[in-house]
């Protein structure tokens, strides 16, 4: 394997997944926006110490913020830090993005949800889906589909050995 090509792959791995927003909400757009960090921050994501499922993301001042994300510190790298964990956390995006997101939340009742964390050039990025939340009857019959194509690719699998 080619050693740029090796080192591509290493950045652009995945922190955490939130689950339970696909669960939960139609996405029906996803934006990239970079994270706003402490030093002692960054140190917890990279030895994986992150839960975001109950985290979302709001418009205050024009702005976007992330609240809810939990980022407990390392005992050895936070020492001299008064270090606060579930903080609210500023999200980087372009100006017109936020105008887009702002609209769509303010006009049509979306929601923003963070879907997803990752390193992107040594950089932490998350990834924000404007969502709508699902009816009971939409988690159902998305949960049947989910176990029908299941079903169909054990039968696919058995039939063809």
């Amino acid at each position: 394997m080619n050693k740029t090509k090796a080192k591509k792959d290493s950045h652009d791995s995945t922190i955490a997944l939130n689950k339970r927003a696909r669960h939960e909400y139609h996405i029906d757009e996803r934006y990239e926006a970079g994270l706003s960090l402490q030093g002692w921050e960054v140190k917890s994501l990279r030895a994986g110490r992150i839960n975001f499922g109950d985290s979302y993301a709001v418009v205050r001042g024009g702005e976007l913020y992330l609240f809810g994300a939990s980022i407990p510190p390392l005992i050895s790298a936070s020492t001299h830090v008064v270090a606060e964990d579930r903080r609210t956390r500023k999200l980087l995006l372009h100006r017109a993005e936020i105008d887009k997101l702002v609209g769509a939340v303010e006009r049509k009742g979306y929601t923003l949800v963070p879907t997803a964390m990752y390193w992107k050039h040594n950089r932490v990025k998350v990834e924000i889906g404007l969502a709508k939340g699902k009816q009971d009857h939409d988690k159902r019959a998305a949960e049947k589909e989910r176990d029908w194509n299941r079903e169909k690719q054990r039968v696919m699998r058995a039939k063809n050995p």
